[in-house]
């Protein structure tokens, strides 16, 4: 007899549990072994009976569509004008280009939720109901992370690494805003769990053609968005990936490549940055206040559960 998940918790249990696998199975480092690994241990889970709430998507929405492609496109072009066109031979225009596309990728899916669709900001994830299980989750996927990359680990000169620490911290701010919380929220809510898990997943693997990144790299990354889209969709809560989780992974990769060079100053800039994305989320939150977003309905509600 084939065995059937009925438990909320069950489900939250076996997810947790690939989760921590995926994140296991990094040193593989191969782009496509790694992307067959998760994706097919993935699938397998998905087909158990009841492993994945019995919820479909609520049907197309043209403007979610056209404002995700977008704000997407925008955030590729301007990180493309900045690796590639303006490159570190030209700082000042490479740094403009990368700051808006991070500013972009957090304000626009806020302004869009807030001001056009009339949602809450917790539709994106920046929600304060479920912090202590997200909380919980976040430490568990963060130890993973940390075991594989970071313990033991002999970090250079400060000056080889808190800048880079700072970039993965304020990079992982618009990663889980725009990927997961606007991306991924979107496309589950037309398309149903899975069809948005993985076109979140694609979508954050080729996003990066954007650095110079090709071939391998893509799958690779393409499988980690899902395991971070999967980690997502256990907590709705960006908790769950920042500011450990993600920021934790791009850090360890930068300090091990070294080929990211940043002066203290460059810190300055990064948290200039960070400022205008809670600038946007004061505003938005302040917003919201003095216009609260209609109740959803009860299909909505079971949508997002």
């Amino acid at each position: 007899m084939a065995t059937t998940v009925t438990s909320s918790r069950t489900r939250a249990l076996l997810w947790t549990g690939w989760v921590s696998l995926g994140l296991l199975l990094l040193p593989i480092g191969n782009g496509p072994l790694y992307l067959a690994a998760v994706a097919g241990s993935a699938l397998i889970l998905a087909l158990v009976p009841g492993a994945i709430p019995g919820r479909s998507g609520g049907g197309h929405d043209a403007l979610d569509l056209a404002v995700i492609a977008a704000l997407y496109v925008s955030v590729v072009a301007l990180n493309s004008t900045a690796f590639l066109v303006f490159t570190v031979d030209h700082v000042a225009g490479l740094f403009l280009c990368f700051a808006a596309a991070l500013v972009l990728g957090v304000a626009g899916p806020m302004v869009y939720t807030v001001r056009v669709r009339h949602r809450p900001l917790g539709d994106l994830g920046l929600r304060r109901d479920n912090l202590r299980s997200a909380g919980g989750l976040a430490l568990v996927f963060g130890g993973v992370q940390f075991a594989l990359t970071l313990w033991g680990y002999d970090l250079p000169a400060p000056v080889d690494w808190v800048p880079l620490l700072v970039m993965a911290l304020v990079v992982g701010v618009f990663e889980s805003v725009f990927f997961r919380g606007f991306v991924q929220t979107r496309l589950e809510a037309q398309y149903g769990t899975i069809a948005g898990v993985a076109g979140a997943a694609v979508l954050y693997g080729a996003y990066h053609v954007g650095f110079g990144m090709t071939g391998a790299d893509l799958l690779f990354l393409t499988a980690l968005g899902v395991v971070y889209a999967a980690a997502f969709a256990l907590a709705r809560n960006l908790v769950v990936l920042w500011p450990l989780l993600t920021p934790m992974g791009s850090f360890y990769a930068n300090v091990e490549a070294g080929d990211i060079e940043l002066p203290w100053a460059s810190i300055a800039g990064f948290v200039d940055v960070l400022g205008l994305m809670v600038l946007s989320w004061w505003l938005m939150q302040r917003y919201q206040r003095r216009h609260p977003a209609p109740t959803p309905d009860r299909a909505e509600v079971l949508r997002h559960a």
